[in-house]
């Protein structure tokens, strides 16, 4: 890699572009918000595309281009629009990578790789989908009152970005514990197969130390990053798979979109 083999990697669940007030950024407003990240590979979770909610802003391309990263992938996870009931929505192919220069007409929603380096390779693994529910306290548009929505888990992917001497996976792993103690698991065995060192940055939904002893992995960021305003778990982590791979001058920051705050770490090749 150059600079040294250094590289600065980061992750952020960006939350359909919601802002602190739960409304959605424009466009220009998004681009606003992720533009002063200091990330050369950043893993993005809870992407939107041509989804009406956010203005049919491809937000992958949003990020990128404020990023002023040349390369990114977004891997649909969901077919539709995101809601508790799965008429609403269809599961995605998992192997259907879309980038620059891709044009999209369909609602989607799942997550993002975008790199300011040269991308040498691209992988992608469909994760599947959990059978838990998460109870969602959210308006009922008829009745216009708070009710609890059963929301079902929705498939998961992993995306893999192999670049000159680094390999970065990014991830957004289910809500229910079991099941993305299971992804993970998965996602360790294919990550052994990629170009190394191999760098994993997500939102894990585990907290703590919890993903690196599951994976032998070091963690590059140890700091609380949700909820955003007043955060008391750490559920996005970037962790190093194997010792080939090392990290400094770690930050958490809490950014004008999503409800997680931003990790980036710079990452060294050992």
């Amino acid at each position: 890699m150059p600079d040294g083999g250094a590289l600065r990697v980061g992750t952020l669940n960006l939350a359909s572009g919601r802002g602190p007030d739960g409304r959605v950024l424009t466009a220009p407003r998004l681009a606003a918000a992720v533009a002063g990240l200091d990330a050369d590979v950043l893993a993005v979770q809870e992407v939107d595309a041509c989804q009406p909610r956010s203005g049919g802003a491809d937000q992958a391309a949003v990020v990128a281009g404020a990023l002023a990263a040349a390369d990114w992938r977004m891997a649909a996870t969901l077919d539709g629009t995101p809601s508790p009931f799965r008429g609403t929505w269809t599961a995605a192919d998992p192997a259907g990578l879309r980038g620059p220069g891709d044009p999209v007409s369909e609602p989607a929603y799942g997550i993002a790789l975008v790199s300011r380096r040269p991308v040498r390779r691209w992988a992608v693994l469909g994760l599947g989908t959990g059978r838990a529910r998460l109870p969602l306290r959210a308006p009922d548009p008829g009745a216009g009152r708070l009710r609890t929505w059963w929301v079902p888990d929705e498939p998961r992917v992993a995306v893999a970005a192999c670049l000159d001497g680094l390999t970065v996976v990014a991830t957004h792993l289910s809500f229910s514990p079991p099941t993305a103690v299971r992804q993970l698991r998965r996602v360790r065995r294919w990550a052994a197969a990629l170009p190394g060192p191999v760098v994993l940055a997500g939102d894990l939904n585990l907290p703590g130390g919890v993903p690196a002893r599951l994976t032998g992995a070091a963690r590059l960021v140890q700091e609380a990053s949700f909820p955003a305003h007043a955060p008391r778990l750490q559920l996005d982590h970037v962790l190093a798979l194997g010792r080939a791979a090392t990290g400094r001058d770690p930050a958490v920051q809490e950014l004008p979109v999503g409800d997680h705050r931003a990790l980036t770490v710079t990452v060294d090749r050992g």
